[in-house]
């Protein structure tokens, strides 16, 4: 063979190789990467081709899937009361994608997650289609009812724990939206999305989870655990050191009180009527140290707490004297989660032990085998039990004296603690400020099967209409009350 061949042949097999590299690197490399690729349109093909699986609560389904025309997405997403559900479930949008539970346990609800490889296997060689998996919820479809239906048009949120297992009952957020109205491909469903996430009301956030205020005077239960717990006072019916008014640490400004005689006041007295002098004063004895340790007993600084849904962070910082002051009577720079409130009453009914909050119960296949079940996990002693019992009595106390502020909190033949609180908004306080309850109800056998936040964020009411005891209280009292009522 001459010289000139050779090179030819010599190139052509060099092609050859370079096709066969190329090849195998896409069939046993890339294969998988570009098989999941979200540009790869088979793959939504494949995905919308079945029946999604369901999201359960109180073991009824509340989504389903529906058949499509004019696409090749055979199935799509729908709701039974998406707008109630929206906040937990998330959306399942085939122009746009997924979110919360609907997100992050997809592969279940496709019947592609990797647990399911086994079952798959089977239908396949049985000829049977591959179907997906059921998410079953710990939520009470009556305490999510009361919370949605109690907030109504106002702009809040509720949630809702069992302080024995941390299961998450109820996870409410107005207003909301109805994640049926673009589970499609089509243009329009694209553009009610874009409308949605461009609302300034924020229809699509999860206040429950995802929004932190400043907690008002539901924080002074922490300020006083931190007391407690510290040695700062005697007992809860001993006089406090307490001037009124008195002056920040370091300044020349004297804070005040809304109601009550609190120069002096006992703890259990300062937080029936929330006296905002003693608690600035405690908050201080007890030193910024010591108050982010408590804080975080209860869950704050947390910034991976996930259920499985990440919530915001909630932030008690490191402040000067007089911030910190004020940080705890729930102002400053102190800002909570409604769950993280809700994790503070349930820690305070469960003798001080925090559960992980928690939404998922078990994740099944379509034959309804478990694939996994959720096992409650104590996250933290928040306080001692003696301090809890404590905390319980003040808070009791709260809902049960005439001269309490959460007296609309109170139930028939039930044991109900609580705190109210109202919290300054905007600079100088310029906007209408958060209306806030945190509650527990406590049966006679002793058990406590529920605790409660909710905030109001009302722009709609007159400012001095608003008020923890006034607006929150009878949504808090609705919730426990749908809870105890299901148990019977």
């Amino acid at each position: 063979m001459n010289k000139p061949l050779r090179r030819i042949a010599l190139f052509c097999g060099l092609l050859v190789l370079a096709l066969l590299i190329r090849d195998n690197w896409i069939q046993y490399v890339q294969a998988d990467s570009l098989r999941t690729d979200k540009e790869n349109r088979r793959v939504s093909i494949e995905r919308y081709a079945t029946k999604r699986g369901d999201i359960i609560v109180d073991g009824k389904a509340i989504t389903g899937s529906v058949a499509t025309k004019g696409t090749d997405f055979k199935y799509k997403r729908t709701w039974k009361n998406g707008e109630m559900w929206a906040p937990i479930t998330g959306y399942s949008s085939q122009a746009v994608g997924a979110s919360q539970l609907e997100n992050l346990e997809d592969g279940i609800l496709t019947g592609n997650d990797d647990r399911l490889f086994f079952r798959n296997t089977l239908d396949m060689l049985t000829g049977k289609k591959k179907e997906g998996g059921s998410v079953v919820t710990t939520l009470s479809a009556a305490a999510q009812k009361a919370a949605f239906e109690g907030l109504g048009d106002k702009k809040g949120a509720v949630a809702a724990l069992d302080p024995s297992t941390g299961a998450i009952l109820a996870l409410a957020s107005t207003p909301s939206y109805d994640p049926s109205t673009f589970a499609g491909v089509s243009n329009k469903d694209a553009e009610t999305f874009t409308k949605l996430d461009k609302d300034e009301d924020k229809p699509m956030l999860n206040r429950a989870l995802r929004e932190a205020y400043p907690p008002g005077s539901t924080f002074k239960v922490v300020t006083a655990a931190a007391a407690l717990e510290n040695g700062k006072v005697d007992g809860i019916d001993e006089a406090t050191d307490t001037e009124d008014p008195y002056r920040l640490p370091g300044t020349s400004t004297n804070l005040t009180n809304e109601h009550g005689e609190c120069e002096n006041a006992t703890l259990r007295y300062a937080l029936m009527v929330s006296c905002n002098t003693v608690f600035a004063k405690l908050s201080d004895d007890v030193g910024n140290e010591k108050m982010i340790e408590q804080s975080e007993k209860f869950g704050f600084n947390n910034p991976k707490l996930d259920t499985p849904v990440r919530a915001a962070e909630s932030v008690y910082p490191e402040d000067n004297e007089p911030q910190n002051a004020m940080d705890g009577i729930g102002q400053a720079s102190n800002r909570a989660t409604p769950l993280q409130m809700a994790m503070v009453a349930s820690a305070v009914a469960n003798d001080g032990k925090l559960m992980k909050p928690y939404m998922v119960e078990e994740l099944k296949a379509a034959n309804l085998d478990t694939i996994e079940k959720h096992q409650p996990e104590e996250l933290s002693q928040a306080v001692s039990g003696e301090t809890a019992q404590q905390l319980q009595k003040m808070m009791e106390t709260v809902v049960s004296d005439p001269q309490g502020t959460g007296g609309r909190a109170k139930i028939s033949g039930v044991t109900v603690g609580g705190k109210t609180g109202t919290a300054q908004h905007g600079l100088n306080n310029s906007k209408n400020p958060y209306a806030w309850f945190i509650s527990y109800a406590k049966l006679s056998d002793g058990s406590a099967p529920v605790a409660v936040a909710v905030v109001v964020e009302d722009s709609n009411a007159e400012r001095d209409d608003i008020s923890g005891g006034g607006l929150a209280a009878p949504i808090a009292k609705s919730v426990m009350e749908a809870v105890i009522n299901s148990k019977k």
